[in-house]
């Protein structure tokens, strides 16, 4: 027969009541459930807040990102064949293969950046900016990147076209070099060449500290290869009209490079092809590896808090023999011992969970915070966490209960 909601009431109440008897006792019996529920929320909390941030971070890329590079991702550089050695770098051929060829792209961004020996060195005045990020880029880089600038403009196709001496810099460059005074319409220096600065770039906010953006000088691509005429491999970027025409763009492309790299239609690309979602796909790939280790880890938390929710629940059934034997008495069957001391169990380990979620989620929250991740409430594993701290109680009171069970009645009301 099974346990009325009162008989169920009645249960809760007095293992509630047993907590509050034995303090002391009841909560080393939960923290085992406690710390091990706690573990789960604020790692899951923490892995999220981690998968947010970086998700944050790849779309800080761009829109509709397709990125062209001498080889695709997950290459093995250890072992590459004769012919991948020998692979063509991407240049801006390819790029402007990309722009005239491929209807389903609006914005081709090559790119390329130059470290001078001994740090690239940027000057206005008496003002130095030491290791900035100097490329050279086509004026689609803004609208590729989703890259705003804060004050002026980009450079466009006639600053291009003629290899204008003109660049857009970075906040924290603007910062540096004009901590009073408005940058764009001003002459600066990098490396000992001079250049008019057009615009800023908006800063931009990074998850993981990353902020080369905020360090970067750019200028055109022409202005660039005249300056630094060795440098020919570049890297390269295309946005796909709409997300829809994403996998339309990337056949596209595939098909356009094959030609203008002279691909035999029998041979593999030699060339790599990446998207955001691949990167995505990549981040969230070790984050499922992390879950793993931290069901691993939790779960001895787990067992702990269940050897510890099994022992009380033996010390409470010899405390309460004399009243075991008085139901029986009066006519309780097993099923109602078993399932009074099982919704005990139960009780117990539920409120280590509870207790241990809300741990968790606070702890989850902090250290978000202290690592700059965005705050994540992993409602799954909180769920989780309570459904499991009842199983272990579930679980851990099955033997105790069944021992309760068991008693002989006349023995246990002669019990002192």
């Amino acid at each position: 027969m099974l346990l009325s909601p009162t008989e169920i009431t009645n249960a809760i109440t007095m293992a509630l009541s047993s907590v509050r008897t034995n303090k002391f006792r009841s909560f080393l019996t939960i923290l085992g459930v406690m710390v091990g529920v706690g573990s789960v929320i604020a790692m899951a909390s923490v892995i999220d807040g981690l998968n947010l941030a970086a998700e944050e971070e790849i779309d800080s890329m761009g829109s509709n990102i397709i990125m062209v590079s001498k080889f695709a991702p997950g290459t093995d550089f250890d072992n590459l064949s004769d012919d991948e050695r020998n692979r063509s770098p991407i240049t801006v051929g390819e790029a402007q293969a990309i722009l005239d060829n491929c209807p389903s792209i609006d914005g081709v961004a090559p790119h390329n950046y130059y470290f001078a020996p001994g740090g690239n060195v940027a000057k206005y005045k008496n003002r130095k900016f030491n290791n900035p990020r100097f490329n050279g880029t086509w004026p689609d880089y803004p609208r590729v990147r989703d890259k705003d600038l804060t004050s002026g403009r980009f450079f466009g196709k006639t600053e291009m076209q003629f290899r204008q001496m003109v660049c857009v810099v970075g906040s924290d460059v603007s910062d540096v070099l004009f901590p009073n005074e408005d940058p764009v319409g001003k002459m600066i220096r990098v490396n000992g060449d001079e250049f008019l600065v057009l615009g800023v770039f908006e800063k931009v906010e990074s998850n993981f500290g990353n902020d080369f953006e905020n360090k970067l000088i750019s200028i055109p691509m022409t202005t660039y290869s005249k300056l630094i005429p060795w440098e020919k491999e570049l890297s390269l970027q295309a946005r796909a009209i709409s997300r829809e025409h994403l996998d339309q763009a990337k056949e596209e492309i595939i098909a356009t490079l094959r030609v203008f790299r002279k691909v035999p239609f029998d041979k593999p690309n030699d060339f790599g092809l990446s998207t955001q979602d691949q990167f995505k796909e990549e981040a969230e790939g070790i984050t499922d590896v992390i879950y793993i280790i931290m069901i691993v880890i939790t779960s001895v938390g787990l067992a702990v808090g269940g050897i510890g929710v099994m022992n009380i629940m033996l010390v409470s059934v010899t405390e309460r023999t004399r009243e075991i034997g008085v139901r029986k008495a009066i006519g309780a069957k097993r099923s109602n011992i078993i399932l009074q001391f099982l919704t005990e169990a139960m009780s117990l380990a539920g409120l280590g969970g509870v207790i241990g979620v809300v741990v968790g989620v606070g702890l989850g929250m902090i250290l978000n915070s202290s690592f700059g991740f965005p705050v994540a409430l992993p409602v799954f594993w909180i769920i989780v966490g309570f459904a499991v701290s009842v199983s272990v109680g579930l679980v851990s009171g099955v033997y105790p209960a069944i021992k309760a069970a068991r008693l002989d009645p006349i023995e246990a009301l002669r019990y002192e």
